[in-house]
């Protein structure tokens, strides 16, 4: 089912503001609740994991989602299996990061519950707007 340009927007819109609470939810839950420390190893020495960043990485990897999501359909008639394979594998290898740059196991067993929350939220929300044929402009007046 295709949907309007516009009705996919904004369907596109709320999956970068859930990708982006998917990864706040499990920080409020973590942090200020269980009061997990959440840290992470970086080539200075290490970071503190607040709010701010959750949220950001969260929006910066949903607009990468549409981004390679929207490329996809106006290049490729297999838009949506390709951008869900490639959105998977992404998932899947960002891992690696929390495990490596986790500070504590506890920090690091968070810092993968983001990751996938986000990760998990970006796949179904944006995949369940992908086209899987290109949207060719319809001729008028012709």
């Amino acid at each position: 089912m295709d949907l309007s340009p516009t009705r996919t927007r904004s369907r596109r819109g709320a999956a970068v503001a859930g990708a982006a609470g998917a990864g706040l939810a499990v920080w409020l839950i973590a942090v200020p609740v269980l009061g997990v420390e959440l840290a992470a190893r970086t080539g200075d020495g290490e970071i503190v994991v607040g709010a701010p960043a959750v949220a950001l990485a969260g929006v910066l990897a949903a607009l990468a989602g549409w981004g390679l999501l929207a490329l996809l359909e106006r290049t490729g008639v297999r838009a949506r299996k390709v951008w869900m394979t490639v959105a998977l594998a992404a998932l899947v290898l960002s891992l690696a990061g929390p495990i490596v740059q986790a500070t504590t196991v506890a920090a690091g067993a968070v810092l993968v519950a983001m990751h996938v929350a986000v990760g998990t939220t970006i796949v179904v929300a944006l995949g369940r707007t992908a086209r899987s044929a290109p949207s060719l402009p319809v001729p008028v007046g012709r």
